[in-house]
């Protein structure tokens, strides 16, 4: 039988974004641009394009502004129509979740991902769902989460995006042991959170996307605190993992970590030279300002 159909999204965006403090102060983190896009839109694009048809966003305070963007512009809309923009228009009106697609709710306490997830419980139902970390962008083609959908088509489960870091960085992520590998897909048979140096059971960590089925919820109800004094989903996981198959997708692709100010500057740079508009003009400006 085939597996539940993935419908929905989750996309927890109710961090504060400290790193990129002071631009952060009165602006969400995941509305920083990359080029002339903010990054929420991007992942957002992501699950679209995989066949997501409900988008639940998590959010805190001082991110209505995240809710406006994915709202209609009338204004806005109306003053490029009548100075016959019509090009910037089509852009805006292709970037628009459809009526009643978008659903927003709040993660009153900064109490980790797994709580943020739990969070959209009631929102996402008794269903699989698609789990997008907005500041992870994934630059491929097809998106990461569409070759995850599907890998998920084929095995059911859970489905979780992996890639390969050097071993002395494994202690930075969320790490997975494996057991066995089908080329790219490998079955994952357990998980930590930033282990100490040394003691990874692998070096294909967590990138950010994941597949999981709706049992993840209860669970999240009862974890504890783990690393960091936060509710880490990666705790839920394993213990879901006893009962439910769980997958690794190596996927194609390029990660840029948008939380990190070095790859965020990497991922505007990529995502520039990948434009036809911009990609002659800025290679230029790129060769000026390194000298060669």
């Amino acid at each position: 039988m085939a597996p539940a159909p993935i419908r929905t999204a989750v996309f927890p965006v109710a961090g504060l974004g400290t790193r990129f403090l002071p631009a952060t102060k009165a602006m969400p983190k995941e509305m920083l641009t990359v080029v002339d896009r903010p990054l929420i839109q991007y992942v957002y694009d992501e699950a679209k394009a995989a066949g997501v048809e409900k988008f639940i966003f998590i959010t805190g305070r001082g991110k209505a502004v995240i809710e406006d963007h994915f709202d209609i512009a009338f204004e806005l809309e109306e003053t490029l129509k009548e100075r016959n923009k019509l090009d910037r228009l089509a852009e805006v009106q292709t970037a628009q979740p459809p009526a009643g697609a978008v659903s927003f709710t709040r993660q009153q306490a900064p109490l980790g991902l797994g709580h943020a997830v739990w969070c959209a419980r009631e929102l996402v139902g008794n269903e699989p769902f698609a789990l997008l970390l907005p500041d992870v962008l994934v630059h491929s083609d097809p998106g990461c989460l569409a070759q995850m959908m599907d890998v998920y088509n084929a095995q059911g489960g859970n489905v979780i995006a992996v890639e390969e870091v050097p071993e002395d960085q494994t202690h930075q992520y969320g790490v997975v042991e494996i057991e066995a590998d089908d080329g790219d897909v490998y079955k994952v048979t357990g998980m930590v959170e930033k282990p100490p140096k040394g003691t990874a059971p692998s070096n294909l960590i967590i990138t950010g996307r994941y597949i999981l089925q709706p049992e993840i919820f209860d669970l999240l109800a009862t974890t504890e605190k783990g690393a960091g004094g936060e509710i880490q989903i990666t705790d839920a996981m394993l213990t879901l993992m006893g009962t439910q198959p769980f997958h690794g997708l190596r996927f194609k692709g390029h990660t840029y970590d948008c939380g990190s100010k070095v790859g965020f500057l990497a991922a505007n740079v990529a995502y520039a030279l990948d434009r036809d508009d911009l990609a002659a003009p800025f290679h230029s400006e790129l060769k000026r300002l390194l000298g060669i």
